[in-house]
C-alpha cells in the first residue's frame, strides 16, 4: 500500500502531545507545554500540530487518518461502572465529574474537530479520525520505532480505559494483546498514592519520590516496617506480577483524592507531609519502600512477559516505565537478552503509537526493521530555529553575543568553562520529544566537581535541594565510569558508579542526617553520584547528536573525563525550553554563567542589566 500521513494526537489529560508519521517514518513529536509553557498542559495541542504539520509540509486535509490516543467511550464506561460499583460511595464526585465527562468523553470529536479548526481550515468529510485503546498506543509506541522484528511488550501506567497494565507481543506489523491488568488495581496508582502521601503533586511528583528513595536506609526499621505494612495491608501481589488493591484504603476510584488519609494516618504511623514541608528521614524511608514494592512487581510483570511470549526482546512503555530506578534493576536481572524503552513513555508519547498503530494495524502496512538502531532519531524530533531567527531574538533583546563560526573552537572554549566550575545553557537543534532533556535544550556542569549538584540545585533550578542529577557520557567510554554494557540513550536506565570511583563512607553513614549524607564525599564524580551509588545514565552516540558527542569529548580532551552533569533547560515548574527566547530569558532569570545557542556564545556580565534577575523572572506554577 501507499505511504500514509498520519496524525496522531493526545489531550485532555495531561501531557498534551502531537506526532506525525509519514509512511511509519516519524518525522515530528512534541508536546504541548513547550509551545504554551503551562507545564502538562491537558489542552488540545493546537501549537504542537501545527509544528507537526509545518515540518511535514502537509494541510489537515492531506492527512489519511488523525488518530486519538485512547476510547472515550470505552474510558467513560469504566467511569460509570466504577461509581456504580462502589454506590452510594463518591455521589458529590460524581456529581462534580459528571458534567466534565459529558463534555469531554462524549462529545470528544466535537472538541476535537473544534481544536483542528484553531489548527487550520479543512474539509471535515476528508477527516477520518481513529481511536485505538490507550495501551495499544503505549504499546505501539514501543515496539514500532524498536530494533526488533519481534518482542515482548510490557505498558505500566495509572490507567488507560480499563487497563492499568498490559503485556503484548508484537511481531511484524502486528502487536497481539495477551494480558491486561484492569482498574482499579494499578501500580501506576499505588506509586502516585505515595507520591501524594509524600507531598509531591500527582502526575508530576513521581520522579522526585524516586530521586527520595535512595535517602532511605535501607536498614531501618522504618523502611522495612513500611513495606511490609504495603504488602500486607494495600497490595497483594501475585507471582505473575498482577497485583490487588484493598480499595478501602484509597480514594481515587470514587474521590477526589488519592488515599482516605486518616486510615494511612492509622496505618503507617505517620500523617501525610505537606506539600513544601521539610523533610524528615521518615518519608525518605517510606519512598524507599514503595520503591523497592514497585521494582519487585516490574521485575515479576516481566518475567511473565517471557514466560508467555518466550522472546529474547523487551519493548516497555507508559509512565511507569520512566522508573529508571526499576528499570536498571531489571535489566541486571538479564531476564531479556535486550530491552527498549520508549523515550517518551508517558501519556505523550501514545500521540506517536496511536499514529504508528493505524499505519501498521489499520492500513497494513509493512514495518522495515533494520535491527540496529530504532527509529526515533534520538528522540530529537521537536522544532529547530535557524541563524536568522537567533539573531531576531538578539536584536529584540538586546543580546550581546559572539559568534563562532568554527564549531570545535567553540566547543573547547565551552569544555574550558565547564572545567573551571561555569554552568553553561546549551542549545542546539531540534528539541527533544519526551521529559529528558538530552543535550539540546540542557543545562551543563562538571560531574566531577562537588559544589555542583547543590549550585545547579540552589542557583538554577531553583529546586529542593536533595534532587539528584545524571552524567551524560560519551558511549565508547561509558564502562569507564559505570557498570553498564548497553547503550542508554534516553537517560532511562540507572546503574551503579564503578567501584574504582567510589570513595569510603564513614561507618555511620546510613544513619547521619539527611543533608550530610547528601555532602560526604562519594566518588570522583560526586555530583552525579547519587546515596547508593547510583547514577542514571544518558550514554551520547556520534551518529544521533555529532554536536553534544564533540562538546563532551572537548571535555574529555581537557580534563581526562568523557562526562558531563545534563539537566533540563528549565526551572521548576517550566516546560523544558523550545525556542532561543525561552533560552534567553531562563538564562537571564538564573545565575548561569553562559549561554550557547547554535554558534551563538553570550556571557552573563556582559549582558545588559545583567544583575536583574527578577525583569527575567516568569512565575510557573508549582510542580
Amino acid at each position: 500500500m501507499s505511504k500514509k500521513n498520519i496524525l496522531g494526537i493526545s489531550a485532555f489529560y495531561h501531557d498534551s502531545a502531537a506526532s506525525i508519521t509519514v509512511g511509519g517514518d516519524v518525522i515530528a513529536a512534541a508536546q504541548e507545554e513547550r509551545f504554551t509553557r503551562d507545564k502538562q498542559t491537558p489542552d488540545f495541542p493546537v501549537e504542537a500540530i501545527k509544528y507537526c504539520l509545518e515540518e511535514t509540509g502537509l494541510e489537515i486535509n492531506e492527512l489519511d487518518a488523525i488518530v486519538f490516543y485512547d476510547k472515550p467511550l470505552l474510558k467513560f464506561e469504566r467511569l460509570l461502572q466504577t461509581y456504580y460499583s462502589f454506590a452510594p460511595k463518591g455521589l458529590t464526585s460524581f456529581l462534580k465529574a459528571i458534567p466534565v465527562w459529558l463534555n469531554e468523553k462524549m462529545f470528544l470529536k466535537k472538541l476535537i474537530y473544534g481544536g483542528l479548526k484553531e489548527v487550520g481550515n479543512y474539509d471535515k468529510k476528508k477527516v477520518k479520525l481513529l481511536f485505538p485503546e490507550h495501551h495499544l498506543s503505549h504499546a505501539a509506541s514501543a515496539f514500532y520505532p524498536s530494533p526488533y522484528e519481534e518482542s515482548a511488550i510490557l505498558t505500566i501506567d495509572g490507567v488507560g480505559e480499563w487497563s492499568t497494565a498490559s503485556i503484548s507481543y508484537g511481531k511484524g506489523n502486528n502487536i497481539e494483546m495477551l494480558k491486561e491488568l484492569e482498574f482499579p488495581h494499578s501500580l501506576g496508582l499505588l506509586y502516585s498514592a505515595f507520591t501524594y502521601y509524600l507531598g509531591f503533586m500527582v502526575n508530576s511528583g513521581e520522579y522526585k519520590l524516586m530521586g527520595l528513595a535512595p535517602y532511605g536506609n535501607p536498614e531501618s526499621k522504618d523502611t522495612h516496617r513500611f513495606k511490609k505494612l504495603i504488602e500486607e495491608h494495600l497490595v497483594s501481589i501475585k507471582e505473575d506480577g498482577s497485583i490487588w488493591l484493598d480499595q478501602g484504603y484509597f480514594d481515587y476510584a470514587t474521590g477526589l483524592k488519592m488515599v482516605d488519609e486518616n486510615k494511612w494516618t492509622k496505618l503507617f504511623n505517620l500523617e501525610r507531609r505537606k506539600p513544601e514541608s521539610d523533610l524528615e528521614q521518615v518519608h525518605c524511608d517510606m519512598a524507599l519502600a514503595i520503591q523497592q514494592v514497585t521494582e519487585e512487581v516490574v521485575i515479576k510483570m516481566a518475567a511473565e512477559a517471557k514466560r508467555i511470549t518466550g522472546s529474547d526482546n523487551l519493548c516497555m512503555a507508559g509512565g511507569v516505565a520512566l522508573n529508571c530506578v526499576a528499570n536498571g534493576k531489571l535489566l541486571r536481572k538479564n531476564i531479556f537478552k535486550n530491552i527498549y524503552i520508549q523515550p517518551a513513555a508517558g501519556d505523550s508519547g501514545c500521540s506517536l503509537g496511536a499514529a504508528l498503530a493505524i499505519e501498521y494495524m489499520y492500513f497494513k502496512n509493512e514495518r522495515i526493521v533494520t535491527g540496529k538502531m530504532d527509529t526515533m532519531k534520538g528522540s530529537y524530533l521537536g522544532p529547530e530555529y535557524s541563524d536568522k531567527e537567533i539573531i531576531l531574538m538578539n536584536r529584540k533583546v538586546k543580546a550581546v553575543y559572539k559568534r563562532k563560526d568554527d564549531f570545535s573552537e567553540l566547543t573547547k572554549i565551552v569544555a574550558n568553562k565547564l572545567s573551571k566550575g561555569d554552568v553553561v545553557g546549551w542549545f542546539q537543534g531540534r528539541m527533544e520529544f519526551g521529559p529528558r532533556a538530552l543535550g539540546n535544550r540542557s543545562i551543563l556542569g562538571d560531574a566531577r566537581n562537588p559544589e555542583m549538584q547543590k549550585k545547579l540545585n540552589l542557583k538554577i533550578k531553583y529546586r529542593e535541594g536533595f534532587r539528584p542529577f545524571a552524567p551524560s557520557v560519551l558511549a565508547e567510554n561509558s564502562s569507564d565510569y559505570f557498570d553498564l554494557e548497553e547503550d542508554s540513550p534516553y537517560m532511562l536506565i540507572v546503574a551503579p558508579v564503578k567501584e574504582s570511583r567510589r570513595k569510603k563512607l564513614p561507618e555511620n553513614y546510613n544513619n547521619l542526617p539527611l543533608w550530610d549524607r547528601l555532602y560526604t564525599k562519594r566518588s570522583d564524580l560526586q555530583s552525579i553520584t547519587h546515596l547508593d551509588f547510583s547514577a542514571r545514565i544518558q550514554t551520547v552516540h556520534k551518529e544521533t547528536n555529532p554536536r553534544y558527542w564533540e562538546l563532551i569529548n572537548a571535555f574529555k580532551d581537557k580534563t581526562g573525563f568523557g562526562l558531563v552533569v545534563n539537566t533540563s533547560f528549565n526551572v521548576r515548574g517550566e516546560p523544558i525550553v523550545c525556542t532561543p527566547y525561552d533560552a534567553y530569558r531562563c538564562f537571564m532569570s538564573t545565575e548561569m554563567d553562559y549561554l550557547v545557542i547554535n554558534d551563538f556564545l553570550y556571557v552573563k556580565t556582559e549582558q545588559p542589566d545583567w544583575e536583574n534577575r527578577k525583569k527575567w523572572r516568569v512565575k510557573f506554577k508549582m510542580d
